[in-house]
Order: C-alpha cells, then structure tokens, then sequence
C-alpha cells in the first residue's frame, strides 16, 4: 500500500468532496423547506435551491466515479504487485517445500486469496474512508442542529459494536476455514482432471464424484456458517439505525410541535440520519471483506514467509566453471527424519562413467539429486572439484550439471522449445543435434508439424518414451561438465535403448556422467558400477568384476537374463503360433 500511497491519497481526497458535496443535499433541502414558509426572508426561491441540489448531485456523481476508479485501480496494482512476488518466492523454493505441498492448494492462493485480498485493499478501503467520513461530518452537522438528538441517535452504537466485535471473531476463523476448503476443493479438481485417463480406466469415476462432493459439502458448510453470522450482523445493524431514527422521528417530531426546532431543521437532521443508514449496514459488509482478507493474507504469507532450506552460500568460493571431478565423504541424507543414505564414500573423477543400480527403495535417485543440490547436503560431505557443494554458487553448480529425471517433464509448447528450454538462445542446428542424439529425430519425422508439433499439458500427447527422449535431448543441449541420466530410459523398449545409448558413447567425451537405471544393460559399459543396498555402498567395480565376485550384482544381473529368455521365448512362440495358423489356413484355401 505504501507503493500506491499517492493514489490512496487522491482516492481520499475525492472520498472527502464526495462525501462533502452528499452532505451540502440535506442543508440545501432546510433551505428550501424554510424558503416555501418563510418566502420573505429566504435568499432564494424554492426552484433555485431544487436547481442547487440538482447541480450538486451531479457533481458528486462525477467525482465519486473518479475516487473509485482511483482507489479500485490502486488495489488492482497492490494485487499485480502480490502475485508477482508470490509467483518469484514460489520459483526461489525448494524441492522439501514443494513435497509438502499440493499444486491445487497453491493455486488457490494465486486466484482466490488474492481476490480477497484486492476486494479489501479496494472496496474495503473504500467504504472504510467513506464511513469515517460520512459519520464524522454527519454527526458535526447533526450536533449544530441539535445535541439532544444527535446523542439519541448513536446512544445503540456502543451496544452493537459490542456485540459485533464477538461475531467478527468467529467471522475470521469461518473464513479461514472456508478458504483451507476451497484449496481443498481446487487440489481435488486439479488431481482428478490431471489423472482422467487413469481414473476411466479403472471405473472411478462414480467415486471420484464422490469424494470431490464430499469436499464441497463442507465448503458449502463453512460458507454457510459465514453467511449466517453476515445474516445476524446486517440485520443487527439495519436494526440500531432504525431504533435510532425511531428515536429521533418521536422527539423531533415533539420538538418542532412545541417550537424548538424548525421544520427545516429536522428535514436536514434526518436527512443526515439517513445518510449514516447505508455505511451503517455496510460496515458489516466491510468486516466480513476484512476477516476474508486477514484470513487469506494469512495464507498467503505460509508461502512469502518460507524459507529454502537449499540457500546461495553465504561464503561462496571464487569459481567459474566446474571440471566435473565428485568427492562423496561418509554422505548420510534423510527425509521427515528417516535415513536413506547411510556413510557414503565415492570418488569420482572427471570424464568418469559411473552406474548408479540397486533394488527399489534403495536411494539411487536421493544420491543423484544430492549432486545437483536438490536437497540440502550437510557440510563436508560432497565436493565438486574439492569445493565443498554448499560453497559452489547455485548458478555455478546447477549450470554445470545436465539432469535428466525419471519423469520427464514437457511444458505445454512445442518440441522445439521444450528442448531449446536446457539453453538460452539456442541454435536450430543445435537442437537438431540434441534430438538425434536422444534418437527423437526419427519418431518426430512421423509428426505432421516435426518439430513445432505441440505436445499439450505435461507432454500428454507423446509416449512415455518421446517424453524421455525429449527430456534427454534438453539436458545434452546444455553441454553439462555433469550429465545426471536418472533412470531416463525405462519407457523405451531393449532396442531403442541401445541405440540411443550407442549414440551417447560418442558424446560423452570428457563430461562425468552418472547413470542411474534398474536394466543393468544400461550401466554395463561404464568404468566404475556402485550397487547401492539399503542406502549403503554394497558393492563397486567394473561389471566383468562384480560379476566375477557373484555378489547382489551377479544375482540382478542372471534375473534379468533369465526374464529376457523368457521374455524372448514368448516372443518366439508367439510368432511360430502365428505362422501355424498361416500354413493351416493356406492348406484350407487348397482343399
């Protein structure tokens, strides 16, 4: 708000002639009164002072526009404002955030809670100065024309806010919850929506309808709870101002029968009390805008509040490119508090190959992602280039190091932007490169639009293997020191594999590359294999060594064999079935 200050002020200043010129209508009305009785000693005629009010109003009408394009654009701008720091904190998180965190519940805070909070910095603030000002020259102006009315008048006031002040406060907790609802509503939704092809598969649709109904009862039930203490709140208020004009109708009424009061001046005294009519009942509409808007600020700030636990390094080391040279020192790492990689030791030189397998669950994802600094590293356990992790710029670091994830994420443009998004301004001819390396330049000739072809939401329109193979050309068009190849293949099938494995020989180079995969297949060329086991080191050497040994590696790998015999076999039989059932139908067709 102080960034709008100015507008604020303005907005105020048109509240206050606004308001100013409303105020001159009820005076204007006793003059004209008095002039009707008392035509002798009026200044002007009756059609004058209609002609005033006439004049007056329609300035008012010009100026109250003004004021509440000026305050309402202010709030647009305080809106803009929050959502672009809200969307920077956002990006400037980390991954231990996020895994907390659901999209939908996110994106209520981007759409809903900013509605609230423009609505209170707008038309809150609005009404807020326009009641203040209303009621402070309203009773000036009243008390001129009679103390003992005006004191009658507001004596219900202290009554009301009394008991206003209780609602409101089971106003904001309503709200709050209403909101919490509402993200839960939203992150349903978005779940559901993302996930339709696996929810049809299985039927469920009945049940997700249900569930998602489930949801918006209780929405419906917090909004509910609100809308009835807004339903006690207005009346409550409608209520004291007529009890005070109820008041001031009986003994002005006395006061002018007796001679104490004129006639124009309890014309003017009510035409006042009718003025505070409307910022009196509105006030309760101002409190809910303001415990909706306390509320989700409050949400708001869970998020501008975090704090990334992956942080640039408040000592940083004076380097500017990384060779690509990995020290691991007794590496122990843990999610909520349990351990998933215990003690590891690696050396890794630069221009290595190194195979990462092990059965699920065994931490050779978590190991990779410690590289990049996806999660924080305790100090003194990795070291790139013997720069302590923590000490290497984020930058530095995440720019020198190609990370391919398992799921391989697509942003809804075309394939060509999606590879060209691993480097700023690149080339055509380098992102042709990239995609033949990945071999998705054989599967894109397919494509009536090549390259531009549009891949929709999360890449939806490719397979599981276009999407990885477009996520592996992405990474090699970085031209990383660091290639992180994390399970990147397991949606293509043997053949393809070996093919775009053949084409990543050639271009590996001088690069270190860490190859994470559950088909040993993938791993076998490399220099140096670590089998990982229970978040340990169990076992390290090249594949002809850790088969000589007949450990964990040796037993993987005749698993694997064995199921690609069988594998084969029904492939084989499968086939020699079919050209049967050919042979028998030709010798049909002859007889």
């Amino acid at each position: 708000m102080r960034g709008c200050r100015r507008s604020y002020f303005l907005g105020a200043l048109c509240l206050v002639g606004t308001n100013g010129l409303a105020l001159v209508v009820p005076w204007l009305l006793k003059l004209a009164v008095e002039a009707l009785r008392r035509p002798a000693e009026a200044h002007h005629t009756p059609a004058w002072y209609g002609g005033a009010i006439v004049g007056v109003a329609a300035l008012q009408g010009g100026v109250r526009i003004f004021s509440r394009t000026t305050l309402l654009h202010a709030a647009r701008r305080i809106e803009y404002a929050i959502r672009e720091e809200l969307y920077a904190k956002l990006l400037s998180l980390d991954l231990p955030y996020f895994s907390g965190e659901r999209t939908g519940d996110l994106m209520s805070r981007f759409a809903n809670d900013l509605t609230n909070i423009r609505m209170l910095l707008g038309f809150g603030v609005l009404n807020v100065i326009n009641t203040a000002v209303i009621y402070g020259a309203a009773f000036v102006l009243m008390g001129r024309i009679s103390v003992v009315l005006t004191l009658c008048a507001v004596a219900p006031l202290p009554l009301m806010i009394y008991c206003v002040k209780g609602l409101t406060r089971r106003m904001y907790h309503h709200s709050k919850r209403a909101q919490e609802e509402l993200a839960r509503l939203t992150s349903q939704a978005e779940e559901n929506i993302s996930a339709a092809m696996v929810v049809r598969a299985y039927c469920r649709e009945a049940a997700a309808v249900d569930a998602f109904r489930e949801i918006g009862r209780s929405y419906q039930a917090s909004n509910m709870a609100m809308a009835r203490l807004r339903g006690v709140i207005l009346p409550l208020m409608a209520a004291t101002s007529a009890l005070g004009t109820l008041v001031v109708l009986f003994l002005g009424g006395q006061r002018v029968i007796a001679g104490a009061m004129t006639l124009g001046d309890f014309v003017a005294f009510n035409g006042y009390l009718a003025m505070l009519v409307w910022p009196t009942v509105v006030f309760g509409w101002i409190l809910n805008l303001v415990q909706r808007g306390a509320a989700s600020m409050a949400r708001l700030n869970e998020v501008l509040d975090a704090r990334a636990r992956v942080v640039e390094p408040a000592d940083p080391a004076p380097v500017a490119a990384l060779r690509g040279k990995i020290e691991l020192r007794g590496l122990s790492f843990g999610y909520n508090g349990g351990e998933m990689l215990r003690g590891i030791s690696l050396e890794i030189e630069p221009g290595q190959r190194v195979g990462i397998v092990g059965r699920v669950g065994s931490g050779k994802s978590t190991l990779v992602r410690l590289v990049a600094r996806l999660f924080p590293v305790a100090d003194g356990e990795l070291f790139i280039d013997g720069i302590d992790i923590n000490r290497i710029p984020l930058g530095v670091l995440r720019g020198a190091i190609g990370f391919v994830p398992q799921e391989g994420f697509l942003f809804s443009r075309t394939i060509r932007e999606n590879i060209a998004y691993g480097k700023e301004g690149a080339a055509e001819v380098e992102v042709l490169a990239a995609a033949r390396l990945a071999r998705l330049d054989v599967d894109l000739q397919r494509f009536p639009d090549g390259y531009d072809t549009l891949v929709g939401e999360r890449g939806v329109t490719l397979s599981g293997g276009q999407r990885q193979r477009a996520a592996i050309a992405r990474a090699l068009l970085k031209d990383p020191a660091i290639l992180v190849l994390d399970d990147p293949l397991s949606a293509v099938d043997a053949r393809t594999e070996e093919e775009i494995l053949r084409e990543l020989a050639g271009y590996y180079g001088t690069r270190t590359v860490l190859i994470v995969s559950h088909r040993l297949s993938a791993v076998r060329d490399c220099d140096v294999i670590v089998v990982l086991e229970g978040g340990a080191v169990a076992e390290r050497g090249s594949h002809d060594e850790l088969l000589w040994r007949g450990g964990g590696y040796a037993a993987m790998w005749e698993e694997q064999k064995i199921r690609e015999e069988i594998a084969g076999f029904r492939d084989r039989r499968g086939t020699e079935n079919v050209l049967e059932k050919e042979a028998l139908q030709k010798g049909d067709d002859i007889l």
